[in-house]
């Protein structure tokens, strides 16, 4: 693949401007200035450089951010500064977009991909990836509370206007972490699910973190507002012919 053509794909601009950043010796490869865009490399596994910093090719791009409260999982945020912001231009370029949200409030293990399909995969209910979650509760979480997580719980639609069946939506797993913690296991995603779900057996959520995603678990080492790359989709599902 032509280096310009490499760069565009990666999001560095248009094909002008990637061109452009060859020419002026902003790009090099091995550690070698290479000024000409229509130089060929095999981009499977290619590492460059672009104006001092080193970037790895990757077909789609998929990585992992450590989510601070105070942020929105949206393109266009009403009240608070856009997830977007926390990445790289070349990421934002290239159109990654949150898999799933997590409220404004919530912290912990957010995925962003350019993968349409892998989207759909991870977020489908019908591949019950499962999410897990940690809460302190305003009141002490009992074992009543976790016996009724596990076993189904109904959620309030106030905002529906038509009449439908309860639903309860059950926790895969649910344990108590210290007097007022608990720690649950989700596979679906509705909105506000683990705070609707903890009012639901009349506790309330003040603080909520992701640690895990499928089999991806967020590392101890990530600060708060940074990312890293996820190796590929088998770091979240698992071997093929997982989830």
């Amino acid at each position: 693949m032509r280096l310009s053509q490499i760069l565009f794909s990666q999001g560095f601009g248009s094909r002008r401007l990637c061109a452009g950043l060859i020419h002026h010796g902003e790009v090099k490869i091995h550690g070698d200035v290479v000024d000409d865009p229509d130089a060929d490399f095999d981009p499977q596994g290619l590492q460059f450089e672009v104006s001092g910093k080193t970037w790895p090719y990757h077909e789609k791009a998929l990585v992992m951010l450590h989510k601070p409260a105070g942020y929105e999982c949206s393109q266009k945020p009403r009240h608070h500064p856009s997830v977007m912001s926390l990445l790289p231009a070349p990421l934002r370029e290239r159109g990654v977009q949150p898999v799933g949200r997590l409220d404004e409030d919530t912290t912990g293990l957010l995925l962003l991909t350019d993968d349409g399909t892998l989207i759909h995969k991870l977020t489908s209910p019908k591949h019950h990836v499962p999410k897990v979650y940690e809460a302190h509760c305003k009141h002490p979480v009992d074992a009543e509370q976790l016996e009724r997580l596990l076993a189904g719980v109904e959620l309030h639609e106030h905002e529906l206007k038509v009449h439908r069946e309860p639903e309860l939506v059950k926790a895969l797993a649910a344990e108590a972490m210290g007097t007022h913690g608990v720690r649950l296991t989700l596979a679906e995603g509705k909105y506000h699910q683990v705070k609707r779900m903890m009012a639901a057996v009349s506790n309330r959520v003040e603080r909520l973190h992701r640690p895990q995603f499928g089999d991806l678990v967020l590392p101890a080492d990530l600060p708060q507002g940074q990312w890293c790359w996820v190796a590929g989709p088998e770091a979240i599902l698992g071997a093929p012919g997982g989830a």
